[in-house]
């Protein structure tokens, strides 16, 4: 390629060359010549053959002569490809380089062509290109870099810069080729000459006319003049950045340095130089004292004075800009400050104290323009100028606020300039120290300066952490991180990794080295063997001497108005200073810093705020046991959950309540909580060297807590440096007011991690921290505690800084009595967290040693005190409770005799806690007093849980913990009742808490429980079951009696006691024997005890109580009973069975004394029902093991005397339960084979059951108490009795039984929801049992039992009221159904017991009998079964059937008075029968059913009477009321008025009936028949069966069934006849008079109607009564002879013929040929009657 482009214009020079330059024509011919003659090179051999011909560049020489640019420019491009590929001959340089010089004037083409070249020229001949050839290859530079064309210009510097440093790198190889060199002159040094070789010396002459150029001298060496000013300060920069080492071993360019580039610097920057000058200025001095210090020390030091002088001076803003970024990169190495430190500062006064000024003009600098930075009470959020333009901005800011003099709040009007320091507008996109392309000062922000001193803060911190942290890290072989390697930067404008950490970490705080690993970090400063160890002690001689202006800086900015990237970095340069100067144990900066940054976590205006907001609110002191308040660091570990941080408060009033401030001036915000992360990490970080130091952050940490409780945890809001409509200004405090949540998280985390990292501390450092959160316990007025418990507080370090001194925490009951102490709260809450964490080391040392005194006497101490809140004191409370807990938990895996010691330490600690509130001396109020309580129930809880967690694995404490639980009671005695002691409670909040702990140990920690405490667990349940204040709890101890009882018996397998235990009147001998466990007889003893509390417990004054100890005390007697001996039974009877009732018999007489009377009775009523219940339950299961004892009979009457003295006590449901026990008893009596009660034990049964009915005498007509089971009881227990005496049952007895009876079915109440209706009630039934059950073999007994069954049957009739007796369920028509039955069978049975009659039970039974029945339809209460008067019908024929003939055959021995009292009562029931008021009858009655029903019933009873009625021992008045029910009954059709009449007046006016003028006047209206024509004409027929004659009678028994007996004859002899005559003379009169009552009826209605036909039942009575009276035969005595006639059976038609006569008119008128026919016939009979006959004419 290089030979074709040769070749190509070696042609073009020949052929412009023909007509002029013939020399340039033939030498390029020769040339071209050369060219071809080489053998085919390649690219790589081209440049090394042509270099052999020396001619070959003729051409190209001669061209740039000719000054044709056409030539030149062929000739420069040959000459710069000849250059490139080394084909240039050494001897024709010069030559070359004087072409390249004289091209220089050609056009733009050439000219950079030829500074193309230059470089390949000095690289590829850089040995060959020196002295001269040098000179004039630098010569062109300088004369193209004069050019006024831009690119030119520009190209020709730039190859300058990179010819000289070639010339420098041409140095530098000299220098590794070694001596071999010879020198080629001298050049001068500080102390004389040194031998230079060649490149050194054209160097050093090349470096030094530069400086003279630049100085606007004349130079020594090149032939150019008028450089630049800036380019040469710019090739002088070039060559101390490229090649700065050879500085160093040069001294003769160290002599320039020292005596042309340092004075001229300096002088330069003391001058008033424009911009572009400037900045290559201060990029030169950057450089040489980055690189160059060493060589340069005073020179040095001026710099950095004048730097610092114009920084401090009222100059120009971009020079001081200037001066800013070179300190920026001064700080951001850290090795170069650790550097200038030593030159400068270090050795006393004998040098300058450079860095101390520099760090002073930085407080200067920061307090200049106030208003610039916003700086006010608190760190603010930038604003943006909303007005701002080009220019003129500062200017009428510092117009604005020249009238202004001290701190320039935010709240100054800003208008017109920036506020604060933000990346938006107090950085630079180019630094100024690079903008080298700039003339004039760029426009600089006013907060620039400011921005560039927090990067040289943040840069020191950052370089001093990085350098003495990893030398606190003892050397483990961890790997170190690698250094950053110098990149060889020479702005001091940051870089990326500079600036701060990524958009993502701008939250992040510097992390610690892990506490857990190195618990306690190794101060440098004693590392005296260390490399490094000097560079350490220039650290700490640079931290003591400029912190406290360093201080003072960074507060300046803590305060003033930053973005959030600019207030991260400061905060981390607070913390790394803070940090490295802890690490140092420099205690005054450390201090310093702390309480620094505490401010600036918790204002002094938010807390006082806060204070005065909790004073204007003073709310009432809050109970103890309400929850703690939403606070940061209110749980164990100081972590909160985070729910609605930034939500308002939750009180409820908060939103109407007008405060004195703007809530949030009292609110801390997200940079607060920064730092104050910032506080715990340092802390976390310097943990076990801060010794009294941790008050500063404990502090702080307590007023954060506070504000934050104050708050509500309501989120402070970032003010706004100055007020304007600044979005991106709103959207920053918008940002951080969203991440106030997280940022309380990670304080939380780091506040945690604080408290964990003390774990590692050694036991000196860790009583340090533990003294330290005791002291922010304020001590309030009271007693004052024992100086012994916790060190006194030492007197804060006072610090003379700038920023001033700590300030000691304001308790918040010096400013608000009446709200909580939230400090205190705080402080608890962290001793909590330390004795968690440090549990280990507080279990492992000595208590003194370990923190263990101090801490559990403080928290003791706190919760005892009357001074304290009652918050305060509760937190003290659970604090010590729970680190118990965490205590007994975390020990349970350690050895008995470990964790013995252990658990009886936490118990004495829980024990000693309640012993300030024991004190009986102890002044207490209404408030200190639920206070105490509440602390109280705290320590109970707290006890209750240790045993959930470690109950089975407690080894020792039992005796202590049974002491705790008992601290609630107090000895008392019930006022009057000296012999019932009681206990009273502190308090009824204590009852639950101290009974659970029991409630644990009965349950479930019996087993571990030594032997010596069960006395105690006994006299502890005792106490419980006799407190007043809780009765739940109190029946709830009853049941553990149970359990302990079940597990000394099961522990002790075999329960056996003497009565030798129990002799005496006490329970010492029982104590005694208890409490000697080795004693065989301890657990008997111990059981028996405990039976004897619960009988005292059992007669408690309280019922639910009392029931639930007697059924517990049953329950286990009865459990045992198997296993006790029959000595053992007796001893349980009569000590405890027969004690417990004779206190319940007491307490009824006691209490029928008081008043009020019914209650105290109704509540010892339930009791004495429980206890019977239990003694019954007891002699039931039993029985048989008691009768075996000798002295059973004795407890057999004792048993008995107590029920009756229960019974005396006349309360009806103890009166049931009483014989319900009896009942049960008998029946178990009845069940043992071989009861060794005997008679005499009957006997007192039955005296006690006879002796009445178990009624209250004053309660017996009253109804609303219900006595059915009362009294059911009482007969039931008859029923058992009986059984058992049945052989010895006199009739006396019987007599006495039957009237108790009767006297219960009569004082019985109904019941509820009872109806004896349908059936009998179980009292009904249980005593018609009763009668079934009674023998009938004594004599008396039958008529005694008919007697009373019949007034049973009565009672259902007998009711003034039926109405009111069904309405009161009290109808017994059930009973009275069942009695009839009864009734019946024993009438049947005993039908031949003449007693029955003599005694009148007969009569009396059947009168019974007869009143339902003739009650029939008028008895109101129906059934759904039979209905009485059925049932009653049916007994009553059976028991005629059955008695009749009994009667009869005895009815000359029975007395007539008797036998005159039976046969009304048959008639009645005759009459009974045979009536109905169907008008009565309940709806749905079916009448014809009934009707067939009597008229059966009628037969039955008219065969058992017929014709025993006519027996002359038979009163007439029975045969007459007999035929007048007949005849009132066979009446179908009502008669007219004066016919009733005359019926009503008797037989008597019969004559007038059937006179014929006596005829009745005739009726229209027909009377409706009666419901039951049947039964008339069954009666009518009765009536004509009476009259009519029998001509023979053969005598039946009145029973067909029953078989006559030998010399059985009727009543009078056994005249059948002439009783048949008494019966028809009796019945004629009444057959006469209803046959007359019909045929007038007919006589008198029949005309009225005419040719209509007579109504139905009419012309069927007629014709039915004309045809009887036709075919009736009547007897002769019945009827009264008539005067003419000679018919004996006719008469009948005699006394009627006028009547016949008026029917059969009226039948011819009306033409009824059916009547008058009926008519005729009996007209014939009649004239028979008197002799005619009419031959069947009509009448």
């Amino acid at each position: 390629m290089t030979a074709q482009l040769l070749a190509s214009e070696l042609s073009n020079l020949i052929q412009e060359s023909k007509r002029k330059h013939n020399d340039l024509r033939q030498a390029a011919e020769r040339s071209l010549d050369e060219l071809k003659n080489l053998r085919t090179p390649t690219e790589a051999q081209i440049g090394s053959e042509l270099a052999q011909y020396p001619n070959f560049v003729n051409p190209f020489i001669i061209a740039c002569g000719t000054k044709n640019a056409k030539f030149t420019g062929i000739a420069i491009v040959c000459l710069q490809r000849l250059i490139v590929a080394r084909a240039l001959p050494r001897t024709k340089l010069s030559q070359v380089l004087e072409a390249l010089q004289q091209g220089t004037s050609a056009g733009l083409d050439v000219q950079l062509k030829i500074l193309q070249a230059l470089p390949s020229l000095l690289s590829n001949y850089a040995v060959d290109v020196k002295g001269e050839l040098l000179v004039t290859a630098l010569n062109i530079c300088f004369i193209l870099q004069s050019s006024k064309n831009a690119i030119v210009n520009n190209t020709s510097a730039a190859t300058l810069q990179q010819l000289v440093v070639s010339v420098f790198d041409k140095v530098v190889v000299e220098d590794k080729s070694g001596a071999d060199s010879p020198a080629v002159g001298e050049a001068p040094i500080q102390d004389g000459t040194v031998p230079l070789r060649s490149a050194a010396m054209d160097a050093y002459r090349v470096f030094n006319d530069i400086c003279l150029l630049t100085e606007s001298h004349r130079p020594e060496y090149l032939r150019f003049t008028g450089l630049p000013q800036t380019f040469g300060l710019e090739l002088i920069e070039s060559v101390l950045t490229n090649h700065a080492a050879m500085f160093s071993t040069h001294p003769e360019q160290a002599n320039i340095l020292r005596t042309r580039v340092m004075p001229f610097v300096i002088s330069a920057l003391r001058g008033k130089l424009n911009f572009a000058t400037s900045v290559r200025l201060v990029r030169i001095l950057y450089t040489l004292l980055r690189r160059h210090l060493a060589i340069l020390p005073s020179e040095s030091i001026d710099a950095l004075e004048i730097l610092t002088q114009l920084l401090d001076q009222d100059t120009a803003l971009w020079k001081r800009a200037l001066c800013m970024e070179v300190f920026r990169g001064i700080f951001a190495e850290h090795a170069l400050l650790r550097r200038i430190f030593m030159l400068c500062d270090s050795n006393g006064g004998e040098k300058k104290r450079v860095l101390r000024n520099l760090t002073a003009t930085f407080v200067r600098v920061s307090k200049e323009k106030i208003y610039v930075i916003g700086l006010s009470h608190q760190s603010t959020i930038p604003v943006a100028d909303p007005y701002a333009s080009a220019g003129g901005s500062a200017d009428q800011a510092m117009l604005d606020a020249s009238g202004v003099t001290g701190i320039i709040a935010g709240s100054v009007s800003s208008d017109g300039h920036n506020t604060g320091i933000s990346t938006q507008w107090s950085t630079m996109r180019v630094p100024c120290i690079d903008q080298l392309d700039k003339t004039d000062a760029p426009q600089i922000p006013e907060s620039y300066v400011y921005s560039l001193t927090l990067a040289c803060i943040t840069s020191l911190s950052e370089g001093l952490a990085k350098f003495i942290l990893p030398l606190t890290v003892p050397t483990d072989g961890r790997r170190k991180r690698p250094a950053k390697q110098d990149v060889g930067r020479d702005s001091p404008a940051p870089s990326i990794d500079d600036r701060g950490e990524a958009p993502g970490e701008k939250g992040s705080l510097e992390r610690s080295t892990s506490f857990k690993r190195n618990p306690v970090p190794v101060n440098p400063l004693t590392l005296e063997n260390h490399p490094l160890y000097a560079e350490v002690k220039v650290c700490a001689a640079f931290i003591d001497e400029c912190w406290p202006a360093i201080l003072a800086t960074c507060s300046t900015f803590l305060f003033s108005a930053l973005d959030s990237e600019y207030y991260h970095g400061l905060v981390r340069a607070f913390q790394k200073f803070a940090h490295v100067a802890g690490l140092l144990q420099l205690t005054t900066p450390r201090d310093a810093f702390l309480t620094t940054l505490g401010k600036a976590a918790v204002p002094p205006n938010v807390f006082t705020a806060c204070l005065n907001m909790g004073a204007s609110r003073a709310p009432a002191t809050p109970s103890a046991s309400a929850e703690t308040p939403n606070t940061l660091f209110n749980n164990a570990r100081g972590l909160l959950g985070v729910d609605n941080l930034v939500g308002p408060s939750n009180q409820p009033g908060d939103k109407n309540r007008q405060l004195s401030m703007d809530l949030n001036s009292a609110s801390l915000n997200t940079r607060n909580l920064l730092c104050l992360r910032a506080l715990l990490n340092l802390g976390i970080a310097l943990g076990p060297t801060l010794s009294s130091s941790w008050s500063i952050i404990l502090e702080t940490l307590q007023q954060a807590d506070f504000v934050l409780f104050s708050t509500g945890k309501t989120a402070g809001r970032t003010p706004l440096a100055a007020k304007g409509p600044d979005q991106h200004a709103e959207n920053e405090a918008a940002v951080l007011l969203s991440n106030f949540g997280n940022e309380i998280r990670a304080v939380e985390t780091a506040a945690s991690r604080l408290f964990e990292s003390t774990v590692d501390f050694p036991n000196a450092a860790f009583v340090e921290v533990v003294d330290a959160v005791c002291h922010l316990l304020e001590r309030a007025a009271g007693p004052a505690p024992d100086a012994g418990t916790r060190p006194q507080s030492p007197k804060t370090t006072t610090l003379k800084t700038p920023a001033g001194s700590h300030r000691r925490v304001i308790s918040v009951s010096t400013s608000a009595q009446a709200g909580p102490n939230q400090e205190d709260q705080f402080a608890l809450a962290k001793l909590g967290d330390l004795a968690s964490i440090n549990m280990e080391r507080l279990l492992t040392y000595s208590t003194e040693e370990s923190g263990w005194t101090p801490l559990v006497s403080e928290l003791i101490a706190v919760l005892g005190s009357h001074g304290n809140t009652a918050p305060v004191r509760a937190r003290a409370a659970e604090t010590l409770v729970k680190f118990v807990l965490e205590t007994a938990t975390a020990v349970t895996t350690q050895p008995d005799d470990v964790r013995g010691q252990i658990q009886n330490r936490l118990l004495e600690a829980l024990r000693n806690s309640l012993t300030p509130l024991q004190n009986h001396l102890r002044e207490t109020t209404i408030t200190s007093h639920a206070t105490d309580v509440d602390i109280h129930r705290i320590i109970l809880e707290g006890l209750k849980s240790l045993l959930e967690n470690c109950g089975e694995s407690l080894v020792l404490g039992w005796e202590l913990t049974f002491e705790i639980i008992d601290t609630i009671f107090l000895d008392q005695n019930r006022e009057g009742d000296a012999n019932r002691p009681t206990l009273t409670t502190r308090s009824v909040k204590l009852i639950r808490p101290s009974f659970a702990s029991l409630q644990l140990i009965c349950s479930d920690f019996l087993p571990s429980l030594p032997n010596a405490c069960f006395l105690n667990l006994v006299d502890t349940l005792y106490k419980f079951c006799t407190q007043d204040d809780d009765l739940n709890v109190a029946l709830t101890t009853v049941t553990f009696f149970w359990a302990i009882s079940d597990f000394l018996s099961v522990k002790s397998k075999t329960i056996s006691f003497t009565e030798d235990m129990v002799r005496q009147s006490n329970d010492d001998a029982l104590l005694q024997l208890a409490a000697d466990s080795s004693h065989e007889g301890s657990g008997a003893a111990l059981w028996m005890l405990l039976l004897l509390r619960l009988t005292s417990v059992a007669t408690d004054q309280r019922l639910e109580l009392r029931n639930s100890a007697i059924q517990t005390l049953m329950r286990i007697i009865s459990a045992y009973g198997d296993s006790l001996s029959p000595e053992a039974w007796s001893i349980c009877i009569k000590s405890v069975i027969f004690r417990l009732l004779s206190s319940i018999e007491d307490e009824h007489r006691a209490a029928s004394e008081q008043a009020p009377r019914e209650r105290r009775q109704s509540d010892w009523k339930e009791t004495a029902i429980v206890v019977i219940q239990g003694v019954s339950g007891l002699f039931v299961s039993y029985l048989g093991v008691l009768a075996t004892h000798r002295g059973f009979a004795n407890v057999w009457r004792e048993l008995f005397a107590h029920f009756g003295s229960l019974l005396e006590v006349q309360i009806l449901d103890i009166n049931a339960a009483t014989y319900s026990a009896v009942r049960d008893i008998l029946h178990r009596c009845a069940e043992v084979d071989k009861p060794q009660v005997g008679k005499e034990g009957m006997d007192i049964a039955w005296e006690l059951w006879s002796q009445g009915i178990p009624v209250p005498r004053d309660s017996r007509d009253d109804k609303s108490a219900d006595n059915q089971k009362c009294l059911l009881v009482w007969v039931e227990t008859l029923l058992e009795l009986y059984g058992l005496i049945q052989k010895d049952f006199s009739v006396e007895r019987v007599r006495r039984m039957l009237t108790l009876l009767r006297d219960a079915m009569q004082h019985a109440t109904p019941g509820a929801y009872a109806s004896d209706i349908e059936q009998v009630t179980p009292l009904q039934g249980s005593i018609l049992k009763v009668f079934r059950m009674v023998r009938m073999d004594i004599q008396g007994v039958p008529s005694a039992l008919i007697t009373q069954v019949a007034e049973f049957v009565s009672l259902a009739f007998s009711q003034e009221n039926p109405a009111k007796s069904a309405a009161e369920k009290r109808t017994f028509v059930a009973m009275s159904k069942e009695s009839m039955s009864i009734l019946q069978s024993l009438i049947i049975t005993n039908a031949s017991d003449l007693d029955i009659y003599e005694t009148e039970a007969f009569a009396i039974a059947l009168s019974a009998l007869t009143k339902p029945v003739s009650l029939k339809y008028h008895f109101k209460t129906t059934t759904k079964s039979s209905q009485p008067w059925r049932e009653a019908t049916k007994a009553a024929l059976a028991v005629l059937e059955a008695a009749l003939p009994h009667i009869h055959a005895a009815a000359q021995s029975l007395p007539r008075p008797t036998l005159h009292a039976i046969w009304p009562i048959i008639v009645s029931l005759a009459n009974g029968i045979l009536t109905a008021d169907c008008t009565a009858a309940p709806p749905g009655t079916d009448i014809l059913a009934d009707q067939a029903f009597d008229i059966s019933a009628f037969h039955q009873l008219r065969d058992l009477i017929i014709p025993a009625l006519g027996s002359e021992t038979v009163p007439e008045p029975s045969r007459k009321a007999y035929a007048h029910s007949l005849f009132l009954t066979s009446l179908i059709h009502p008669p007219s008025p004066a016919e009733a009449e005359a019926i009503a007046a008797g037989t008597g006016t019969l004559p007038s009936l059937l006179r014929p003028g006596s005829s009745r006047t005739g009726r229209t209206v027909d009377p409706p028949p009666t419901p039951r024509r049947a039964m008339s004409d069954v009666c009518l027929d009765e009536l004509f069966s009476l009259v009519q004659v029998q001509p023979s009678i053969h005598i039946q028994p009145p029973t067909p069934g029953l078989p006559p007996k030998a010399g059985m004859t009727l009543p009078g002899g056994g005249d059948a006849e002439q009783n048949h005559v008494r019966l028809a003379r009796t019945a004629a009169p009444y057959l006469m008079m209803r046959c007359a009552l019909t045929l007038r009826a007919y006589a008198a209605d029949q005309p009225l109607r005419g040719r209509m036909p007579q109504p139905l039942t009419q012309r069927r009575e007629v014709g039915r009564v004309l045809r009887c009276l036709v075919g009736l035969r009547s007897e002769a005595a019945a009827i009264p002879d008539v005067s003419g006639a000679e018919s004996e059976t006719r008469k009948h038609l005699l006394r009627l013929y006028p009547l016949l006569v008026s029917c059969g008119q009226v039948a011819g008128t009306s033409g009824d040929d059916g009547v008058l026919g009926l008519v005729r016939v009996a007209l014939d009979v009649v004239g028979g009657s008197w002799g005619f006959r009419t031959g069947g004419s009509s009448v």
